[in-house]
């Protein structure tokens, strides 16, 4: 797979570090370019319960459209296990626990380009891609 030739764009960077405000553990992205996909990006993360998740959604839905973004679609609602919020280039995925081992998109996605997030707040690294495993 070839590396994506452009940066990662700024409301992905701001919807990790609205996910990290909340607390959001084990988050992913997957860059989907090339792969055929109806976007761009994946970010998944977990929440520990299902208020979490629903805060982690809300959270990164208010950062976002504090910068120009807003969302066209949301899936699931509060309770739920799972949410999606679709900004067009980019879909978040938020799980608890149970549901993000059930579904796992990182496995049916597999093809994609993984970056890891860190914890640390520091998205710095996403700015310059990773080379590709042959």
């Amino acid at each position: 797979m070839t590396p994506r030739k452009s940066p990662i764009p700024p409301k992905v960077h701001a919807a990790i570090q609205a996910a990290e405000e909340k607390q959001a553990a084990d988050i992913v992205l997957l860059d989907l370019e090339g792969l055929g996909a109806f976007t761009d990006y994946f970010l998944i993360c977990t929440g520990f319960s299902s208020p979490q998740v629903s805060a982690i959604c809300d959270e990164v839905e208010e950062k976002l459209e504090r910068i120009g973004v807003r969302r066209l679609h949301r899936e699931g609602k509060s309770g739920s296990d799972w949410m999606l919020l679709d900004f067009g280039g980019l879909i978040l995925h938020v799980f608890t626990e149970r549901a993000r081992h059930f579904y796992d998109l990182e496995r049916l996605w597999r093809a994609a380009r993984r970056v890891e997030i860190g914890g640390s707040g520091d998205t710095s690294a996403l700015a310059e891609p990773a080379e590709a495993e042959g």
